[in-house]
């Protein structure tokens, strides 16, 4: 059985899916990029605010499960530009124990949503 997760504190789907599924004792988040959930718009200042927004939204469906980023046993970053990797790394580090952090891959894309420069999407246990 499987329960969609929900809320107004991470942007809305651009398309045909949810935020989140909880699907027994795992969920699956989707892709965030850099939307401000309140105003709408995308927060592409620099690199480490991008990526801080994005770190931001996936905490407000986290937390929608009851969740935290100790739960977090899988994370996948897609970015549009290598070169950001550190920086993109720094922040998104900042989010977890280095000793507890969860499995992860960081692959550069040709091009993601709306030309922005990272998503993330990430696996969480209960």
């Amino acid at each position: 059985m499987k329960q969609i997760i929900t809320t107004t504190n991470a942007p809305a789907p651009i398309g045909p899916y949810n935020q989140a599924v909880l699907a027994g004792n795992t969920l699956y988040i989707s892709g965030q990029i850099a939307f401000n959930p309140t105003t709408g718009y995308l927060i592409l200042d620099d690199i480490k605010t991008e990526t801080k927004q994005v770190m931001e939204n996936l905490k407000a469906i986290l937390e929608a499960a009851n969740l935290t980023f100790n739960n977090v046993v899988k994370s996948s970053i897609f970015i549009s530009d290598m070169n950001n990797f550190t920086e993109i790394n720094d922040v998104y580090g900042s989010y977890f124990d280095e000793a507890t952090a969860p499995a992860r891959e960081t692959v550069q894309v040709a091009q993601l949503p709306k030309s922005v420069n990272v998503e993330i999407s990430m696996i969480a246990v209960i």
